[in-house]
C-alpha cells in the first residue's frame, strides 16, 4: 500500500508539472498550440455538425474546455493520491478539492508573470469545476463499489446462516 501511495502521489506531481509547463508558455506560444488542435476540431466539427460554427467560438470553447479536462484529470490523480494514503472518501474529497482549487488560483497568479498571459477568476472557476467533476466521478463509483460489495457479503452471509438453520 505505501508503494501504491507514492506512486499515486508521483502521478499527481507530474501532471502538475505538465499543467505548469503549458501555463509558463507566452501566449503566442500558447495561441499557436491552441490553434494547432482547432484545425483538427474544425474537421471534425464540420462531419458530425450540420451547421457552421464560428471559428473563434470553437477556439474559445477549446481552451475553456481544456481548463475543465485538465483539473478534472488533477481532480482523479490527487483524489486517488488522497484515498491510497488513507483518508476517507468524503475527507479526501474534500481535501482534494481544496489542492486543485489552490494549485488553479497558484496557476492563474502564475500566468500574470508570463508575457501575454493573465490570471482569470473564471478560469479558477472552470479548473475547480472540471476537478469537482472528476472528484465526483471517482466518488461515486467507490461508493457503488463498496455498496455492491457490501450486499455481496450480506447475501453470502445469509446463504450461510440459512444453510444453518437447516
Amino acid at each position: 500500500m505505501l508503494k501504491n501511495k507514492y506512486a499515486a502521489w508521483s502521478a499527481v506531481l507530474i501532471w502538475m508539472g505538465i499543467i505548469f509547463y503549458f501555463s509558463h508558455q507566452p501566449a503566442d506560444q500558447s495561441e499557436n498550440y491552441s490553434s494547432s488542435i482547432l484545425v483538427y476540431v474544425s474537421v471534425l466539427a464540420d462531419f458530425f455538425y450540420p451547421f457552421r460554427i464560428e471559428e473563434e467560438a470553437l477556439h474559445l470553447f477549446i481552451r475553456k474546455a481544456a481548463h475543465v479536462l485538465v483539473y478534472f484529470v488533477l481532480g482523479v490523480l490527487t483524489y486517488h493520491a488522497l484515498l491510497r494514503s488513507g483518508n476517507p472518501l468524503k475527507t479526501a474529497g474534500i481535501y482534494a478539492l481544496a489542492v486543485c482549487f489552490f494549485y488553479a488560483v497558484s496557476d492563474e497568479v502564475h500566468q500574470l508573470f508570463i508575457p501575454g498571459r493573465s490570471g482569470e477568476v473564471s478560469d479558477v472557476l472552470l479548473d475547480t469545476t472540471g476537478a469537482a467533476g472528476g472528484i465526483a466521478c471517482i466518488y461515486l463509483f467507490n461508493h457503488l463499489r463498496d455498496k455492491r460489495n457490501k450486499s455481496k457479503k450480506e447475501r453470502l452471509r445469509e446463504r450461510k446462516n440459512a444453510g444453518e438453520t437447516t
